[in-house]
C-alpha cells in the first residue's frame, strides 16, 4: 500500500513540475491591442486624426547653434582617467575632451552643411492617434521602377539611434544595382519619443502600442503589406508587428535576433555543451558562447538600461540639461560596440562610423530634447502591466531572416527563433561588425537583405 501511495505522490509531483515547466516555455496566444487609442494631448472626445502628410524640414535658428558652441566653450571641469584606463571604466574623459573640442571648433562652425545633408532625405510628418510622428520617406526613382519590382520596406531604429542610421542604407535600397533583384519605398519614422516625432503624453505606451503606431503610418502612407528592417528596438518593434499584424507583414529581417524566453535559455545551455550540432562553423560558436562571457558582457554594459527602466526622468533631465554629459553618454554606446579590437582606441568611432555621422546623431538627441522621451520607453516595456515581454512567446508565420554581427550583442539560435518564427527563411553569420549594421556596414547589410528578400517575397 505505501509504494502505491508513493507512486501515485511521485505521479502527482511529475504532473504538478509538468504543468508548471510547460505553462513557462510554450506558446502564447496573441494579445489583444486597440487599435486606435489616443495618446496625445488631453482626452478629445469623438477624436479623428487628421490625414494629410506635410513636408517637414530640419532646420533650426543659428541662435540654438551659437548657445550650444557657448555651452561647449565653457571651462569643463572634468575628472582625469585612472591610470592606464582607457574606456574600462566608462566613457574616457580624455577622448571626450578631444570630441568636443572637434563639436565645437569644426562640426558646429560646418552646421548647416549638416543640416543640408540631414535634408538630402524627403521628411514628412503626420499624425497618428494624437501624435505627430516623423519619417523619411524614401523613393526609387521612375527609371528603377521600370527595371525592378518596388517592395514597401519600414525601417525601424532604435537607442541611442536614430533615423540617421540609414542615410547610407537608405542611397542603396532605392537605387539600382547589379546584385539586387528588387529596390524598395523607404519609411523610416522616428520612434514615438524619440528625434522629431512626439512622445506620448501618459504612461502605458510600450511595445506593443509602438508597433500600432507604426503600422498605423504605413496604412496611412499606403501601404497594406510592406517588408520590415530593424535592429535594437526597431527589431523588437518589427517582431511585434509581425506579431501582432502578420496579415500586413510580407517579411521582417532583424540584425539583432533576440529572445527573451524560459526556453530560450534553457536551449542556449544545451547548446553550449555541443554548439556543433546547432551553429554552421567553429569560427561563429563566440557569437554565442562561452554563455558566462555573454552574461558578464551584458551585466557590465546595461547598466543603462537598469537606470532607464527605472528612473528615466532622472537621468534624462540630466542629460538634457548638459550637451556634454548628454555626448558622454550616447557615445559610450558606440564607443562598447565598435569591436574587441577597436573599442578600446580613441578615434574607434571615427574609424568604424566617421564622427560626423555620430555626431550627425547625438545633434538629433540635443536639439529636439528628447533624452527623457526616449529613455521613458524603456519602463514602459519592464512596467507591470506591460505584455511587451510576452510576445517573445507568441508565435507568428510571417518569413523571417536573421543577419547576426559578430560584435552585437547575442543573437538567439536558429533553435530558439524557431520557436518564435516557424517561416525562418534567412539566417546568417557574419564575423565582423557590430550593433549599427546600417550605420557600419550598409553595404553588407543590403546585400543580407536583398538575400532575404528573394527568399521571402519570392515570385
Amino acid at each position: 500500500m505505501k509504494a502505491i501511495i508513493f507512486i501515485v505522490l511521485v505521479a502527482i509531483s511529475a504532473f504538478w513540475l509538468y504543468r508548471a515547466a510547460n505553462g513557462l516555455i510554450k506558446p502564447l496566444p496573441k494579445p489583444e491591442v486597440s487599435n486606435n487609442t489616443y495618446w496625445g494631448p488631453g482626452k478629445p472626445v469623438n477624436y479623428e486624426a487628421p490625414t494629410d502628410i506635410v513636408p517637414f524640414e530640419i532646420k533650426y535658428d543659428q541662435t540654438i547653434i551659437d548657445d550650444l558652441r557657448t555651452q561647449l566653450n565653457r571651462t569643463w571641469k572634468f575628472t582625469a582617467p585612472l591610470e592606464n584606463i582607457k574606456f574600462e571604466y566608462g566613457f574616457n574623459s580624455e577622448a571626450l575632451r578631444h570630441i568636443v573640442d572637434y563639436w565645437r571648433d569644426y562640426y558646429l562652425v560646418k552646421w548647416s552643411a549638416h543640416e543640408d545633408y540631414l535634408n538630402s532625405l524627403p521628411h514628412f510628418k503626420t499624425e497618428i492617434q494624437g501624435l505627430k510622428i516623423h519619417f523619411i520617406h524614401a523613393k526609387p526613382s521612375a527609371e528603377a521602377r521600370k527595371e525592378k519590382k518596388v517592395v514597401p520596406l519600414l525601417l525601424l531604429h532604435g537607442w541611442p539611434g536614430s533615423v540617421r542610421e540609414f542615410y547610407d542604407f537608405i542611397k542603396l535600397l532605392v537605387e539600382v544595382s547589379e546584385v539586387n533583384d528588387y529596390v524598395f519605398e523607404v519609411i523610416a519614422p522616428s520612434l514615438v519619443g524619440y528625434g522629431f516625432s512626439d512622445a506620448a503624453t501618459r504612461p502605458g505606451f510600450d511595445i506593443l502600442q509602438m508597433a500600432v503606431v507604426m503600422r498605423n503610418l504605413m496604412l496611412r502612407v499606403g501601404f497594406e503589406k510592406f517588408l520590415i528592417q530593424g535592429g535594437d528596438w526597431g527589431s523588437i518593434i518589427g517582431s511585434a508587428i509581425s506579431t501582432l499584424f502578420p496579415e500586413n507583414v510580407l517579411g521582417f529581417h532583424s540584425n539583432m535576433c533576440v529572445l527573451i524566453t524560459p526556453l530560450d535559455s534553457i536551449k542556449s545551455y544545451i547548446a553550449s555543451w555541443m554548439p556543433e550540432r546547432f551553429i554552421p562553423a567553429p569560427f561563429f560558436y563566440n557569437h554565442h558562447f562561452p554563455l558566462k562571457d555573454k552574461y558578464k558582457f551584458m551585466i557590465v554594459e546595461t547598466g543603462y538600461f537598469h537606470i532607464q527602466a527605472t528612473k528615466p526622468d532622472t537621468i534624462g533631465i540630466a542629460l538634457d540639461a548638459s550637451p556634454i554629459g548628454l555626448a558622454a553618454y550616447i557615445l559610450e554606446k558606440f564607443q562598447v560596440v565598435t569591436g574587441d579590437r577597436r573599442k578600446q582606441e580613441f578615434n574607434a568611432m571615427d574609424k568604424t562610423y566617421k564622427l560626423d555621422a555620430v555626431l550627425d546623431n547625438l545633434m538629433i538627441y540635443y536639439l529636439t530634447g528628447s533624452a527623457t522621451t526616449a529613455a521613458r520607453f524603456y519602463a514602459e516595456n519592464v512596467a507591470s502591466d506591460s505584455k511587451a515581454m510576452s510576445l517573445f512567446r507568441v508565435q507568428t508565420t510571417v518569413p523571417m531572416g536573421c543577419a547576426r554581427f559578430k560584435y552585437d550583442v547575442p543573437p538567439a539560435l536558429d533553435w530558439s527563433l524557431k520557436d518564435k518564427f516557424p517561416n525562418l527563411v534567412h539566417s546568417t553569420y557574419f564575423n565582423q561588425g557590430g550593433h549599427f549594421a546600417a550605420m557600419e556596414l550598409p553595404v553588407m547589410l543590403y546585400i543580407n537583405f536583398q538575400e532575404f528578400t528573394k527568399k521571402a517575397i519570392a515570385d
